[in-house]
């Protein structure tokens, strides 16, 4: 298994005089600390307008400076926001990022989460897949060496050679973002990386990895002439200390992480400096509600044994990549890399010793030679917070309960 670092660069309120710089250089010497132990990626996102709880609208920069500052680590867009973006810019921005970095980048890619960051570029919410799906058929020819023309129902582009070219050939690895669970069996059957978010529980890991690699070894049906990616990582909370209780004191971050998460994916725009999410937050954590989801942690919050235990299950389950999502709400700096140095030391190495023998798994499954069991994903299905409306009408589901079911699914259920 492999392990990568994750960030939204979250900025609670209220906002200090250099707070955003302070944010920014304290998450790049954490991707530089993740690089000298031994973790695999960093992915960064990017998000728009979203006040508190991602101030990161311009990833492919952040990397460009972590590049520099790093090794070995993969530096991964997790993700670029095919419809925001145009697809020619996509392809120069990703190639530039992979020759800086000595061909280290890693591509994901999405749709976007809501109509506060869709709508102020001209997209429609309810067009999002439509938008990325000829975005990536548009995207993915501009990585050769030709000049190349397209003609699609969102982008039309004259013949023309986008410069400049990645180190990787034909590209780098493609990601695409799973917020809805049955995203994943499309990323199978598209030949792309899932990165989605924690399983319920270990039997519905075992299953949606089964349904990715099922998909991607029996129906694959690629969107344009990538190489395929196949690849399942999941994004968990983390905070790793010596005892359970001080690795929950030292993660609050995590709840705010998901009580910003449901708010912006449960609200339409929100007017700017109209909410303080911070004191929001501060008013849940004080019902009984909130001092549960305290109390009790999730992901992977706790000391190295009870992260050991937690990982097995992933482990069994075949799970590529487990992404860490340590900055968080107001987690200090402090305790962010004390704990990358706790989980370095005391976890991953057993993990990482293991990688071989999950190389040969996945050998042995994409070549033909092991069939995995077909595994019903409805009696794991549950609604997210981009679960779309017409889903959830049909299966009687108001969308306050989607977003409860998402929190309670993410924060208070661990694997």
């Amino acid at each position: 298994m492999k392990f990568g670092v994750f960030y939204e660069l979250q900025l609670p309120r209220p906002w200090t005089d250099g707070a955003e710089h302070r944010l920014v250089k304290n998450a790049l010497a954490q991707v530089e600390l993740a690089d000298k132990l031994g973790y695999d990626y960093a992915w960064e996102v990017e998000h728009h307008f979203l006040e508190e709880y991602s101030h990161s609208s311009a990833p492919e920069v952040f990397l460009a400076a972590a590049s520099q500052r790093t090794k070995n680590i993969r530096l991964g867009h997790g993700i670029i926001q095919l419809p925001t973006n145009h697809p020619a810019r996509v392809a120069e921005r990703v190639s530039m990022l992979d020759l800086v970095s000595d061909g280290r980048a890693e591509f994901g890619i999405g749709e976007g989460s809501s109509v506060t960051e869709l709508h102020p570029f001209d997209r429609k919410f309810r067009d999002k897949r439509a938008v990325w799906e000829d975005a990536v058929r548009a995207v993915i020819p501009m990585f050769g060496d030709e000049g190349v023309e397209y003609h699609g129902e969102y982008f039309d582009f004259p013949l023309r050679n986008v410069l400049p070219k990645p180190v990787q050939k034909p590209h780098p690895p493609i990601w695409v973002a799973c917020s809805q669970l049955e995203t994943i069996e499309m990323a199978g059957r598209r030949g792309i990386g899932a990165l989605g978010f924690q399983f319920v529980s270990a039997e519905a890991a075992h299953a949606w990895v089964n349904a990715y690699y099922n998909q991607f070894t029996k129906h694959l049906d690629k969107l344009a002439d990538y190489q395929t990616n196949p690849a399942v990582a999941i994004v968990s909370g983390f905070m790793c200390a010596e005892t359970d209780e001080e690795a929950i004191r030292r993660s609050e971050g995590w709840t705010f992480f998901q009580f910003s998460l449901q708010f912006y994916n449960s609200h339409g725009p929100v007017v700017p400096n109209s909410v303080n999410l911070w004191e929001e937050y501060q008013a849940w954590r004080a019902t009984p509600k909130g001092q549960e989801a305290l109390r009790k942690g999730g992901g992977l919050i706790g000391s190295p044994a009870t992260i050991r235990e937690r990982l097995r299950k992933f482990e069994e389950s075949n799970v590529d990549q487990v992404i860490l999502l340590n900055q968080a709400g107001n987690n200090s700096h402090e305790d962010i890399c004390s704990s990358l140095e706790l989980f370095a030391k005391e976890v991953m190495p057993e993990f990482h010793d293991r990688e071989p023998e999950h190389q040969e798994w996945k050998r042995r499954v994409l070549a033909g030679e092991l069939s995995l069991e077909e595994i019903d994903t409805k009696q794991y299905w549950m609604p997210s917070n981009q679960t779309p409306a017409a889903k959830l009408k049909e299966k009687g589901i108001s969308p306050q309960l989607a977003a409860s079911a998402a929190y309670e699914r993410d924060l208070v259920r661990p694997v």
